[in-house]
């Protein structure tokens, strides 16, 4: 059994990349938790929808089978204000507990700039000498944002493993219907049609029927 950690900027996001490789990992027995960096409400609502989310993201836990889902509760959209070190700190106190030997997180050129910075502290927590038992260091695609990134910035998303989640893909989008505030009517990307769509169009690229791309940046065998 491996621990697998997902490390994501907002509620939700820990589901739009990764979610059915996440409850891949929970059928085949590893220990998957969530931690999520910022509080993911108040740049847009008022402080209630910050329990509002946190709920939510309790209810997707389950839905997936996930181990637990911890919040560090950083300010929305606002993780620029931040030193980068108390961001990689927050993240670092949590691995140093759970001692992973996966780590999925957001590709670092997303348009999110709170995507970027989590990539960027999540990729200093991870550091060989801190995480020896590390074996894999992966990033995600989030549907609104990997593709919309600015084209100059660190390059495209160039995904080279493909998890097969054909099995899972409908547990992802039910854990996602526990995100009510986050899911939008269609063709938008974080509406659950589109996101079914979604694993298929990577499916189409490696002849199965749905599928996650990740972008590994290290791995051990």
């Amino acid at each position: 059994m491996s621990t697998v950690v997902i490390v994501a900027a907002h509620p939700d996001d820990e589901l739009l990349g990764a979610g059915a490789t996440l409850a891949k990992h929970v059928r085949a027995g590893d220990g998957v938790h969530a931690v999520i960096m910022a509080e993911g409400a108040t740049s847009r609502y008022d402080g209630a929808m910050v329990g509002v989310l946190a709920d939510a993201s309790k209810q997707a836990a389950e839905v997936l089978g996930l181990a637990s889902v911890r919040a560090c509760s950083l300010p929305d959209q606002r993780l620029d204000t931040v030193a980068l070190v108390e961001v990689t700190q927050a993240l670092e106190s949590v691995l140093d507990e759970l001692r992973p030997q996966v780590v999925y997180t957001h590709f670092p050129g997303d348009v999110n700039l709170d995507h970027g910075i989590v990539s960027r502290a999540a990729w200093t927590a991870c550091r060989p000498y801190v995480l020896p038992g590390l074996r894999r260091f992966a990033v995600f695609e989030t549907p609104s944002s990997t593709e919309w990134a600015w084209p100059l910035d660190g390059g495209a998303f160039t995904p080279g493993l493909f998890v097969d989640v054909t099995e899972t893909v409908e547990t992802k989008l039910a854990a996602m219907a526990c995100y009510p505030s986050e899911l939008r009517d269609y063709p938008h990307p974080r509406s659950l049609r589109a996101l079914r769509e979604r694993a298929a169009f990577w499916g189409s690229h490696v002849g199965r029927m749905a599928v996650e791309p990740f972008q590994v940046l290290r791995e051990m065998s």
